[in-house]
């Protein structure tokens, strides 16, 4: 079984920044995708940014230039560092871990944009 574990949302004004961080352990399959998704009230939940075990980035084209995602395989942390924040991002943020043992989630971390 793997774990994740949240943390670095809170409330922030527009134009500002914020860099959510997730922990994974437990049983980790070391080929692997770490992902961020996020959903906002009465939308479906959608994919931010992820990043490979070797480095592969795929980001959202709403958040291209304003986000970036990194990982630190040695600590199975993935980040999500968020500058140039609008109220648009306001979501609950979700880290994923997937890999051929399995899917795994978070249990969200909330950002709000607000002035």
């Amino acid at each position: 079984q793997v774990q994740l574990v949240e943390s670095g949302g809170g409330l922030v004004q527009p134009g500002g920044s914020l860099r959510l961080s997730c922990a994974a352990s437990g049983s980790i399959f070391s080929i692997n995708v770490m992902g961020w998704y996020r959903q906002a009230p009465g939308k479906q939940r959608e994919l931010v940014a992820a990043i490979t075990s070797n480095g592969n980035v795929n980001v959202a084209d709403s958040v291209k230039g304003r986000f970036t995602i990194s990982r630190d395989n040695a600590k199975n942390t993935v980040y999500l560092q968020m500058n140039s924040l609008k109220p648009e991002d306001a979501a609950v943020y979700y880290c994923n871990l997937r890999s051929g043992w399995g899917d795994y989630w978070g249990q969200g971390t909330q950002v709000t944009v607000s002035s």
